[in-house]
């Protein structure tokens, strides 16, 4: 074992220690960040090259700074973010609800669909539709200027329209033409505070985590402006806390426009994002 892999088992175990859910996965990625190689490499790295700076990284994430705030960047499907302080970090969980978007609009046979992501953060969600979907129009709304700065690096010369706005009220121009509106919207009711991981109470931006007393006060907010929006038949995909499934489907109600609301699961087999279709006039 070179002098590398011999200290990446030692920060595992105080990553272990100071409660990191992942401790190995993030003590290789660290010291591939450090090096400047993959993780698969590690061992390749020779005892003279062994950069001290590791364990200043390990320090950080033992005081559960989340890893891609230390490393800036952040992996979601089949594209790597910037991330930072001031913007939500993407979770592997989403990455089952772009599936389902993308398998949505390519269902519907639209040439050019019109496709809408509400409270974008990174722009993560947006980015996999525009990459996944090539001939989609992709238009991303953000409210949070901290946020909104990191989106902008993201996007940049990709063919994602980003607008700096409220979810709420957001885009008149495109209502009634939308093919589909998605969002990962704050969905941790207020009374969940200190049960949050302290990656995401303490690094995320609350606006990014907290909506109301039950949690869903912006997905409220959010069904009406997908009902808006979206022309007949359109498609809305919305996540939620896995602890919500029984809860949002009833949001969107036949009595407020909408057909097939149902709930699907996350790759943990635990309720993740609900959808609905507009209904027909």
């Amino acid at each position: 074992m070179n002098l590398l892999l011999a200290e990446v088992a030692q920060a595992t175990q105080r990553l272990a220690d100071a409660g990191v859910p992942s401790p190995r996965f993030d003590a290789e990625e660290l010291a591939a960040f450090v090096h400047g190689v993959k993780r698969g490499e590690l061992h390749n790295v020779a005892d003279a090259d062994f950069d001290a700076r590791y364990w200043e990284a390990v320090a950080r994430r033992e005081a559960r700074e989340p890893l891609q705030h230390i490393t800036g960047r952040a992996f979601f499907r089949y594209l790597e973010l910037q991330v930072g302080p001031g913007v939500f970090v993407p979770r592997p969980e989403t990455e089952s609800v772009v599936g389902w978007a993308i398998d949505a609009v390519r269902a519907m046979d639209v040439v050019e669909p019109l496709i809408v992501d509400l409270c974008t953060g990174s722009g993560a969600i947006a980015l996999a539709l525009a990459q996944e979907v090539p001939r989609s129009r992709v238009h991303a709304v953000e409210l949070d200027e901290g946020a909104l700065g990191w989106a902008r690096k993201n996007v940049e010369g990709s063919r994602v329209t980003l607008h700096h706005g409220n979810a709420l009220t957001a885009l008149p121009e495109l209502d009634g033409q939308v093919d589909l509106v998605v969002s990962n919207p704050p969905y941790i009711p207020l009374t969940e505070w200190e049960y949050v991981a302290p990656e995401a109470r303490d690094h995320d931006p609350e606006l990014a985590l907290f909506s109301g007393e039950d949690g869903l006060d912006t997905i409220r907010g959010i069904e009406r402006t997908a009902h808006r929006l979206l022309r007949p038949g359109g498609v809305v995909v919305i996540e939620h806390a896995d602890t919500q499934g029984g809860q949002v489907p009833w949001i969107f109600t036949e009595e407020r426009g909408w057909a097939d609301a149902a709930d699907h699961p996350d790759l943990n087999n635990r309720p993740r994002f609900a959808t609905a279709r507009k209904a027909m006039p």
